[in-house]
């Protein structure tokens, strides 16, 4: 089983940068694909981002180009580094992690889930 724990939303202005982790535990990470998901008030969970365990990563077309995602496997950790963010980041903001994946945005792929952090931007 793997544990993981997010941490570091908040509320930031529009434009503003923020960073938000996952720590994992039970299990070491480095063989897994690891991925973002984010959910608004009264919408669906969707993919924001995804890291493999080499280190390839994707990104839904909403995020291109603001978020990077990143792992330390010395740390067990996943981040989130996010940029000029828009109110439209507004959501919960949700670790998962899978061994292997053939759709990587699929959410019903992943097999472990933290339990969010909220990131609210202010416009």
């Amino acid at each position: 089983q793997v544990q993981l724990v997010e941490s570091g939303g908040g509320l930031v202005q529009a434009g503003d940068s923020l960073r938000v982790s996952c720590v994992a535990s039970g299990r070491t990470i480095s063989d897994y694909r690891m991925g973002w998901f984010r959910q608004a008030p009264g919408k669906e969970r969707e993919f924001v981002a995804t890291i493999g365990a080499l280190g390839s990563t994707y990104y839904a077309d909403s995020v291109k180009g603001r978020f990077t995602i990143s792992r330390d496997n010395a740390k067990n950790t996943v981040y989130l580094r996010m940029n000029n963010l828009k109110s439209e980041d507004t959501a919960v903001y949700y670790c998962a992690a899978v061994t292997t994946a053939r759709r990587l945005t699929n959410k019903d792929e992943y097999n472990y889930w933290g339990q969010g952090t909220q990131v609210t931007v202010s416009s």
